[in-house]
Formats: structure tokens, sequence, C-alpha cells
């Protein structure tokens, strides 16, 4: 408390937010949002995988996940509103400035009818995304009222360690994220791989309370944030916290065309359609 007596506005929302989370959060709006102008990879979400477009791939993933209420694709693009309607998914249109996947999340949840504890940031570029991973990761939030953000973490190869798109996690003891970087983290003082580790690669999955994520777009761009490029770092610099689960997940989203060869590979060994 402040020397006046009065709780500072920041621990006075995250004890409201403890306090909701506790009613356990049931209603569940699953959001996929999908930019056509990327800056890296121009046209991402309509890329042909095995036949079809990636951002409907991940939307027919999403969609057998048992947890969610309901399920949108966010976009500010025609072409990708009408690749996804053509299979049945219900698009909200969203504006074309908005800065990132987690503030285009908020304005689709905004903009969506109904009521929902939970919003799911399922990013597009995770054709291979499980829907058991989906289901998991809003458990961790429902049983976790401490928080406002469960995301998932999975082992990632040694030889995928200092590549730059491969974001990583590292946790407290109790599963609550420290930090997520491009570089190699935990760092050590040979400066290398250390080839008896579990590095920990951060899935494209985020899960909020919905009260926090009708915050999170007023609150403060953070310095490690904009140093890092990565929106979930200015969760954690504004004190809030993030509940951190471990899942097998064998495929990686798509970064760049090249990782593209590399879906498709897994799509053709398991036999996907």
């Amino acid at each position: 408390r402040s020397s006046c007596g009065e709780e500072p506005g920041s621990h006075r929302r995250q004890r409201l937010y403890k306090q909701t989370a506790r009613k356990k959060r049931l209603r569940v709006l699953g959001v996929i949002p999908a930019r056509f102008a990327s800056t890296r990879f121009p046209g991402k979400p309509l890329v042909m995988i095995a036949g079809k477009p990636m951002i409907v791939r991940t939307y027919l993933q999403a969609k057998k996940a048992s947890k969610l209420t309901r399920l949108v694709v966010a976009t500010d693009d025609i072409r990708i509103k009408e690749a996804c309607e053509a299979v049945g998914a219900e698009v909200v249109m969203t504006d074309s400035d908005i800065p990132n996947g987690t503030e285009r999340c908020a304005q689709a949840a905004e903009r969506t009818s109904g009521t929902f504890d939970i919003v799911v940031n399922i990013q597009g570029d995770e054709p291979l995304i499980e829907p058991e991973i989906i289901d998991a990761v809003v458990a961790a939030l429902q049983d976790s009222p401490d928080a406002v953000y469960s995301t998932p973490v999975t082992p990632l190869k040694h030889e995928e360690v200092t590549i730059q798109g491969r974001v990583k996690c590292i946790m407290d003891q109790k599963g609550y994220a420290i930090y997520f970087s491009r570089g190699m983290i935990p760092n050590n003082k040979s400066g290398k791989v250390a080839k008896d580790y579990e590095y920990s690669l951060h899935l494209g999955l985020q899960c909020y309370d919905s009260k926090f994520l009708a915050v999170y777009p007023k609150l403060p761009d953070t310095p490690l944030q904009l140093q890092e490029d990565l929106e979930q770092l200015k969760v954690i610099e504004h004190g809030y916290k993030i509940k951190v689960i471990k899942v097998n997940h064998c495929a990686h989203g798509v970064d760049e065309p090249e990782d593209i060869a590399s879906i498709e590979a897994i799509i053709k060994r398991d036999g996907l359609e």
C-alpha cells in the first residue's frame, strides 16, 4: 500500500483478477489472429501447406479442442476472411493498424458477441498445433488463480537453440515464467549450447484472463518487450504472472518460408490430411 493508505493501481488490479479467477473461469473464446502484411513473411497465413492454406490448417486443428466455447479467426484482410469462411470458420474483422497479435486478439474479443472468462490466442502459424495442448493450457489458467496468462513450452532440439526464430523460455520451480528470449537462455560460461540441458521452446499459444486482456493494450510498452520484440515480456515487466506448462509437441511454427518443407514432411509422415 502507498503511504496514504491506498493500494497502488497495478496491485489492486492483480488482486481483483485473483479474486474473480477463484470463481472457475469456464467460458472460453479461441481467437486465431491472422495478418496478411507480415514484414518477415508477407502473405504467410495463405501459404499453401500440403494443399491447404496455413490458416485453414490451424483453424481445423484448433476446432478439435474440447474446452473452446467458441472459435473465431481475427483478420484485417478479405482474402484471409474468404479462405476461412470457405471451410465454415467464423471470422471477425479487425483494424489494420493493430501492432501485434495480442492486441488483435483483444479487439476480436471485444467485437465478438457473448461474454467469455478466458480468451485463447492461437497463433495462425502453428498448423500442427494439437487440440490437446489448447485444452491443457486453458486448464492451467483455470487452475492458477494468481496467473492472468498461461502458455506451453516443449523441449527444443539442441541444433535449434541458437535460431532467433525459436523463442526460448525459463521458468521458476513452480512453473511460472521468469523470461522469454530469442537468444539462448539460460546461457552459460562457455557461451555454447549445453548438450546435457533441456532447453524450452515457447509455442505459439497464449491463454488470457479476459479482464486482463482488455487491460493489456492500455499498458505501456516495456524495455525488454521492445528489445526482444516479444509481447509476453510486457506481461512480466508489469508484474503479472504467466503460468507455463510443459508439453510434447514435435512440430514447430512457420517463421520463415524454409519451415514449410519440414511441416509438410511431418504431415506426410503421420498421414495427416
